[in-house]
């Protein structure tokens, strides 16, 4: 199998890591967490979705909190998820609220 057929095959995954403000209350966070998991389900690219809340003993998080992670196909899955409307109501209702985001794609090897 060459390398460019193995990466066509391969799933995309989308990385999303999220360090809220500190003036966002637990509530606002958790509307959020609900909110990304409807998403996730509102739009049909979207093949996996998974999230968590940073438990690692590290202390390397720099801040951030929460993890997403989420799964399409192909890089084709990812290109009609980011402008898709439900994404930029979600993006809207998120910003007032996000000290920073890290955003990390990667073709699954």
């Amino acid at each position: 199998m060459t390398s460019s057929l193995a990466a066509a095959e391969a799933p995309y995954r989308h990385v999303v890591l999220f360090k809220f403000k500190d003036s966002a209350t637990p509530e606002q966070v958790q509307g959020i967490e609900k909110a990304f998991g409807e998403l996730a389900k509102k739009i049909d690219t979207v093949k996996g979705y998974e999230w968590g809340t940073n438990v690692s003993p590290e202390g390397l998080n720099d801040g951030f909190t929460h993890c997403f992670f989420v799964t399409f196909s192909d890089k084709a899955g990812l290109e009609v998820y980011l402008p898709h409307a439900e994404h930029q109501a979600f993006v809207a209702k998120l910003k007032p609220l996000l000290d920073k985001v890290c955003v990390v794609d990667y073709v699954a090897k």
